[in-house]
């Protein structure tokens, strides 16, 4: 998603790009992105950002679980305090997840609404936001983007090819959620619209036009990949054969409202609904 940005950017400003990897360097160099060296596990490595950062694009995840740790992050207050030190950025964005919600019941969800979480991971992103908001207090025109799942071809597990092809189960009608997707290409577009034109300590939903459930989307998938659907479990057998990870998705239902999207970010988005989306996946 980071490469997708970047494209999106070029031409406008000069790019730069945090890596702690030093063997990325020369990518980063022939894609006409300046790399800069440092760690958001160690705030020594940021001092540099304070004084070249204009506006940045923050969309490193919170650590995993670790003992002492597990409802923080602190590679987001590492960052906010290294941009603090010095001159702030005009404008920071914020990748967060649409996880902070928790379970809604399937309802409609607006930016306006309670965050929820129930899970560490959904946790971590609401204290991550929470740093993000108190750089806002400080000027900074701080932008929270609210994501939820993401499908691209080239990114890891980005289509549910492999998924189909493992015959993982979905639940029954009954029991099954409502998921939101969004295809990378328009989340990237998303991203540098809000650099520019995102407003000051504003939450929006990065999110495509398609309410589906978890089942009628990989149903969907099935069918335009030529694959056969997933078998269908209740709640009951789910809980005693798969992971927990997935049983955490199956577990949140939630329909998100994406009018700020399109009103303020002017998002005109490529692929609004999953069968688009997943239609140019075959293509490529």
């Amino acid at each position: 998603m980071g490469q997708r940005a970047a494209k999106q950017l070029k031409g406008r400003t000069r790019l730069m790009a945090l890596t702690s990897s030093p063997e990325k360097a020369d990518g980063l160099r022939a894609q006409g992105i300046t790399p800069v060296l440092g760690n958001l596990d160690a705030p020594q490595s940021l001092h540099r950002l304070s004084a070249w950062a204009t506006r940045v694009l923050h969309l490193a995840p919170p650590p995993s679980d670790r003992a002492g740790e597990w409802s923080t992050d602190p590679r987001t207050l590492n960052l906010v305090r290294a941009l603090l030190k010095r001159r702030p950025p005009l404008s920071l964005v914020y990748g967060s997840t649409s996880g902070v919600y928790g379970d809604c019941k399937g309802q409609w969800i607006a930016e306006s609404h309670p965050v929820k979480p129930h899970t560490p991971r959904a946790i971590r992103r609401v204290d991550a936001e929470n740093s993000i908001r108190f750089l806002g207090k400080k000027g900074v025109r701080s932008s929270i983007l609210r994501i939820p799942g993401i499908y691209a071809p080239d990114r890891p597990n980005g289509t549910p090819r492999e998924r189909l092809m493992k015959g993982t189960p979905v639940l029954v009608k009954k029991d099954d959620v409502y998921t939101n997707h969004i295809h990378a290409d328009d989340l990237a577009r998303a991203c540098v619209a809000a650099l520019w034109r995102g407003k000051p300590q504003r939450v929006v939903h990065v999110s495509d036009d398609t309410h589906l459930k978890m089942g009628d989307y990989f149903d969907l998938a099935a069918d335009l990949m030529g694959l056969p659907r997933p078998p269908r479990v209740p709640r009951s057998q789910a809980l005693e054969t798969l992971p927990l990870m997935l049983l955490s998705f199956m577990s949140e239902s939630r329909r998100l409202q994406n009018d700020r999207l399109k009103k303020e970010l002017k998002i005109r988005l490529n692929y609004p609904t999953v069968r688009q989306g997943l239609k140019s996946l075959k293509s490529r």
